[in-house]
């Protein structure tokens, strides 16, 4: 191993080197729950609001908030939902 490689080795090991380790920031369930929602929303049967007793869905963000907000509730790896400021 060269010396550069060890070096690197080391910083990547210390502790607090302010990098997180890798990994999925979402659940490929979560990826799946957004993609059936889109394709639910370019067929025009998305609809918002509890219990899909809104209007129809417009855009594709509303689509995807949906998506993930299905997943959430299945129990799939999604982040929470940042507080309102």
């Amino acid at each position: 191993m060269s010396k550069l490689q060890e070096e690197f080795l080391m910083a990547a090991n210390k502790k607090g080197s302010g990098k997180k380790s890798g990994g999925r920031k979402y659940g490929k369930a979560a990826g799946k729950s957004v993609a059936s929602a889109i394709r639910r929303e370019e067929k025009g049967t998305l609809k918002s609001g509890p219990g899909g007793k809104g209007g129809t869905v417009k855009s594709r963000k509303q689509a995807i908030a949906i998506g993930l907000s299905e997943a959430r509730a299945k129990g799939a790896k999604v982040p929470r939902k940042k507080k309102a400021a």
